[in-house]
């Protein structure tokens, strides 16, 4: 969500969560500035940032999505993304569901 809303300026942002496969999936949409496809396998890896002119006050420091694959992965879930430039983001991740 915080990415979302720092690469977002204009347009929307669309949270949607469902459960599928015995999964509990949520997605982050947005309209924002995007990810280029040579960036895209980049984005979970720790200290790296697509926006590399942004000042860490705006940009962060590269570890948020790091740390959310891991948490994601560490509970049995998987973590994905879609980007065009230009057009925005989809981040989706899933955790079980535990009974």
């Amino acid at each position: 969500m915080g990415n979302a809303v720092r690469y977002s300026d204009n347009g929307k942002i669309c949270v949607r969560a469902g459960c599928r496969d015995s999964m509990v999936w949520v997605e982050v949409n947005d309209t924002g500035i995007g990810i280029s496809p040579e960036d895209l396998p980049h984005v979970f890896d720790r200290f790296w940032r697509a926006e590399r002119s942004r000042c860490r006050h705006s940009g962060g420091t590269g570890i948020g999505l790091a740390i959310t694959r891991r948490l994601v992965e560490l509970q049995g879930g998987q973590i994905e993304v879609e980007s065009e430039l230009g057009r925005g983001s989809t981040f989706r991740f899933s955790i079980p569901i535990v009974r």
